[in-house]
């Protein structure tokens, strides 16, 4: 399986980094990338990154979360309102390709028309905007998988569901990263 974890100025550190470092750990390709040509991204807590390169076509495109709630500045609002990644989103998922997000990396697969009737989780804090925008949310799950598109809840919801995406390597993984909550399952 090839991944690619789709940055943008603002997205939560912890939401692209956590399954990033669960990925590599079990030997996946994983790429840090954007959905347009930038020599760098700035991330919500400052860390300045340089991506590997643009969206390609992977087996799994994770859009992160970050900045859903504080509208003020970059992040998953704003970009959900400029329209750039969700049209990508959208038209990578018509193509039948797999799509998910961690956290409220969710609300632009919901602005992509993507999550319309169909089940997902986001962070606490937009809930009722994922519900709002017609996804059957499912309360309390750590994520979901819907097949072509995977969701997870909150931050670390994200290292869940990336240790489910390792699959057979998840065990090995969780003790290299010392995830003592163990590997959780849907």
């Amino acid at each position: 399986m090839t991944i690619e974890i789709l940055l943008f100025d603002g997205f939560d550190d912890l939401d692209a980094f956590g399954p990033f470092e669960v990925l590599r750990t079990a030997r996946v390709p994983v790429r840090l990338v954007t959905v347009e040509d930038a020599a760098t991204v700035t991330s919500a807590g400052g860390a300045r990154i340089v991506p590997d390169g643009v969206l390609g076509d992977p087996e799994l495109v994770l859009v992160p979360g970050g900045g859903w709630s504080d509208r003020s500045g970059p992040g998953t609002y704003y970009e959900s309102r400029r329209g750039v990644i969700t049209e990508r989103l959208a038209e990578r998922h018509h193509r039948g390709r797999r799509v998910g997000s961690v956290c409220t990396g969710a609300m632009l697969l919901a602005e992509a028309g993507i999550l319309t009737g169909r089940r997902a989780i986001t962070h606490h804090s937009a809930i009722e905007d994922l519900r709002a925008a017609g996804a059957d949310v499912q309360d309390g799950a750590r994520f979901v998988d819907e097949g072509d598109i995977i969701t997870s809840a909150g931050v670390t919801a994200g290292i869940d569901m990336a240790l489910y995406l390792a699959g057979d390597q998840a065990e090995m993984v969780a003790r290299e990263i010392e995830w003592t909550q163990g590997v959780a399952q849907i």
